[in-house]
């Protein structure tokens, strides 16, 4: 989002889009976090979208010293030019040599007030369209009281807007009381958050605490800091995103997954494959991609549990060939970290594969690697339907799968989101004539007709076959099937296609 006339644009990717715009001019703004958390860094970004934009920009700082912020900002490949000014604010010397300080008054009354003249000082050298104070710490041990804390962030707040500077006032949270004082006074709030995990990377966050007169999007949303900046990743709400389309059937190139499927599965859907390890859950869902891509769409699939090189290999063993989709341009095939990613960045990162590729068909393999991502089952479950309901309204076909604990008999999935799929098809081993044998179905499909029925299939070089309906057995799906007709019947009778 491109920020209005009226507001000046933050500098960072996503956080515009999250403010509706970006920070109304003239107006002062707290961002407060624990030290770690990237203020020093979207301070440094804000200054850089003022500059670019050829306005006059001044950064005062009283805890870091003007060599710091310019390595800081050379790691991300920054340099200040000549329309940001770095004011460097240390005490005076009169004020630090003792036998200069005047013993009737309190020493923090002196450095307070000079501090205050020396900012203003400054602010009448340069004349900056945009302002940045790092950090309030400091003003705050300074002030001593939070009446006089109070009145020195009053007046610099009506100092700054008599002048029409948009102000970015940085706090590090290292008080031992959590004093709000700016909170009542600040025109907007964004607050900073650092969590970290038993095991993996370090997860950040940011919050809209307030923002005057403004609708924002509400709400915690993920954030990394990288080489190049502060990237923030709004949150998903798929009533925003609405398109249109033909929610025709899609066929499969096989007549029997067809027929299983009522003839296929419809434009704009989502179909959950479960089933417990081994039982090719994932070859199934790429054979959906490679019908996607013989009929001229592009893909997308995300792979949390299985190493590329392997899959590629593997696949290729089986008919499927993913590298050479992938150099054609007719499949995104992304590998995903659960450990390193948070869920905001992986929602991006299905968004952009929609948006900018037009992916007709996507494929997240597994939702139990998704799951790792976000160990909250509340929170998986509210994201993935989002995530689900987005994918839906763009005309995206969305294929998940889960695998379930065991082999035989009764199995549970670790989280249950059978309700969240449009249709969900159900597979099994099962043992017969002494071997290890596996079973597809459907058993529930939302938007049309299916085959009750269960069918055995088989994982060849053509990848999956299906065989014809086992109308002689029960008990399939327990793993362990009772002969109720002739002896082999439906068991080796599989279409040739």
């Amino acid at each position: 989002m491109t920020a209005p006339k009226d507001k000046a644009a933050t500098g960072v990717a996503g956080l515009d889009d999250i403010t509706a715009g970006g920070f109304t001019r003239g107006r002062l703004y707290l961002v407060e976090g624990s030290p770690g958390t990237g203020k020093t860094t979207i301070a440094s970004q804000f200054l850089m979208a003022g500059a670019a934009a050829g306005e006059s920009c001044l950064y005062i700082t009283l805890s870091e010293t003007e060599e710091e912020l310019r390595e800081s900002a050379g790691s991300h490949g920054w340099t200040f030019g000549d329309n940001i000014e770095v004011f460097e604010l240390v005490p005076p010397e009169s004020l630090l040599d003792e036998d200069q300080q005047q013993s009737l008054l309190y020493s923090s009354d002196l450095e307070l007030g000079e501090t205050t003249k020396r900012i203003f000082e400054a602010f009448e050298r340069a004349k900056p369209d945009r302002v940045v104070l790092d950090s309030l710490s400091e003003i705050r041990l300074l002030a001593q009281s939070s009446l006089r804390y109070r009145r020195q962030i009053l007046a610099l707040k009506h100092y700054f807007s008599h002048h029409g500077s948009t102000v970015l006032m940085l706090d590090d949270l290292t008080t031992e009381i959590l004093d709000k004082t700016v909170h009542s006074v600040a025109h907007g709030v964004i607050r900073l958050e650092e969590l970290s995990p038993n095991y993996g990377a370090e997860r950040r966050r940011l919050r809209v605490v307030k923002y005057r007169g403004q609708r924002f999007r509400g709400g915690y949303h993920d954030f990394v800091i990288a080489t190049g900046g502060v990237r923030a990743f709004p949150r998903l709400v798929s009533a925003e995103h609405k398109g249109s389309f033909a929610r025709d059937l899609v066929p499969t190139r096989q007549k029997a997954l067809n027929a299983l499927l009522g003839g296929g599965v419809e434009r704009g859907s989502s179909t959950l494959v479960i089933g417990p390890a081994g039982t090719g859950k994932s070859l199934l869902t790429l054979t959906f991609v490679a019908d996607a891509v013989a009929r001229g769409e592009h893909a997308a699939l995300f792979i949390f549990d299985e190493e590329m090189g392997l899959l590629k290999a593997r696949s290729k063993a089986l008919g499927i060939d993913l590298a050479g989709m992938v150099d054609s341009g007719s499949l995104t095939l992304e590998q995903v970290d659960a450990a390193e990613l948070t869920p905001g960045e992986f929602s991006e990162r299905v968004r952009n594969c929609v948006e900018r590729h037009d992916a007709r068909v996507v494929v997240i393999d597994s939702v139990n690697g998704y799951q790792a991502a976000m160990p909250e089952e509340q929170a998986l479950i509210l994201h993935m339907h989002e995530l689900l309901q987005y994918l839906n309204r763009q005309g995206a076909t969305t294929f998940l799968t889960v695998a379930q604990h065991g082999l035989v008999g009764d199995m549970k999935a670790p989280v249950d989101v059978t309700y969240l799929a449009d249709t969900v098809i159900l597979l099994r081993y099962f043992e017969a004539a002494g071997r290890v044998r596996r079973a597809i179905s459907i058993v529930k499909k939302r938007t049309g007709p299916h085959e009750d029925t269960i069918r055995e299939f088989r994982i060849g070089g053509d990848g999956i076959a299906l065989g014809e309906p086992l109308t002689q057995f029960q008990g399939v799906l327990r793993g362990v099937p009772s002969l109720i007709g002739r002896a082999g019947a439906g068991i080796d009778e599989f279409v040739a296609e």
